[in-house]
């Protein structure tokens, strides 16, 4: 009976915990759009809130239709058919029958860094890429771990919410460009807005809040993304022994596909060189792989034991 209670109790703060995140994102998100409509306004008055809200929507219907097209092109990734790794798509199908959403297309990245992200506007559309280094790496419960991971993306429908922040964020960045030349441009006597030091200030500041709030939806997103994947696999072991295999990868191992601009969909930093701390550590796209261990680890009595996987990786 104890054990009951404390199981239930465990998976009510499991609950309230996602919860908290999925309103913490919704708050970033929120943020992020008035930092980037008031900078119009504030820019360029009626008319740079009209322009900026202009600009957020055709950014934001590019991204949502053709985000998942231009990664995967970015990536240099190709379909991964069932012949050439059955197990592969048996294990997908069992994971996202668990999510309740449709099994994921598999994408293989012919890039030595063991690394994996999700994209897709829907879980429909969802889609799975696994670096070639990955493959060569990971145990199959290891890559059921991941696996796991990238569907909790897609289930949760990170992969819009972060393609949205990433836009924004762009977007932010782009309107200040273009005051920038608009106050080379225009005579000092046609000037209407907060002036040379104005937009100077706004060139400094702006940007960088953009980037702290996409790099917090980013860090909320891996850790809810975790818990799920513990949910659906019934334990939290493969994926701790993917994230620490990972990171050294990564450490070693340059990515010859990742960017700056997508590394926050990866599972770890494709671009990091090492550990996270100080001003390191604010700026990265992921939390610490120790924090997010540390994480599953607190979470995995609420789950079911271990499972193991029954199908090798081909």
């Amino acid at each position: 009976m104890v054990d009951q209670r404390g199981s239930h109790r465990r998976a009510e703060d499991g609950c309230f915990a996602l919860l908290m995140n999925t309103l913490k994102v919704g708050v970033l998100l929120t943020s992020l759009t008035l930092l980037f409509v008031g900078l119009g306004g504030w820019l360029g008055g009626t008319a740079g809130t009209l322009i900026a809200l202009g600009l957020a929507l055709a950014m934001n219907v590019g991204s949502y239709w053709y985000s998942d097209r231009l990664v995967l092109r970015m990536a240099g990734a190709e379909p991964l058919p069932r012949p050439a790794a059955p197990h592969l798509h048996d294990m997908t199908e069992r994971l996202a029958a668990r999510a309740g959403i449709p099994a994921p297309r598999l994408y293989r990245v012919p890039d030595p860094q063991p690394n994996a992200f999700a994209t897709g506007r829907t879980p429909e559309r969802g889609v799975v890429a696994l670096n070639q280094g990955l493959l060569d790496l990971l145990s199959p419960d290891e890559v059921e771990g991941v696996i796991a991971h990238e569907i909790a993306h897609i289930a949760n429908r990170d992969t819009l919410t972060m393609t949205v922040a990433a836009s924004l964020a762009g977007a932010v960045m782009t309107l200040v460009n273009l005051a920038q030349w608009a106050m080379i441009f225009t005579p000092a006597q046609d000037r209407d807005g907060p002036g040379v030091l104005g937009v100077l200030v706004a060139a400094l500041f702006a940007p960088l809040a953009a980037t702290l709030i996409q790099l917090s939806i980013s860090r909320t997103r891996e850790f809810a993304a975790d818990r799920s994947a513990a949910a659906y696999t019934g334990t939290g072991r493969g994926l701790i022994g993917a994230l620490q295999k990972l990171e050294r990868g990564a450490a070693l191992i340059p990515s010859s596909t990742a960017r700056p601009a997508t590394a926050h969909l990866r599972i770890v930093n494709p671009l990091a060189s090492g550990g996270i701390g100080g001003l390191t550590r604010l700026f990265s796209t992921h939390p610490p792989v120790a924090d997010r261990v540390a994480a599953l680890r607190a979470f995995a009595p609420t789950v079911r034991p271990s499972r193991t996987a029954r199908a090798a990786v081909g």
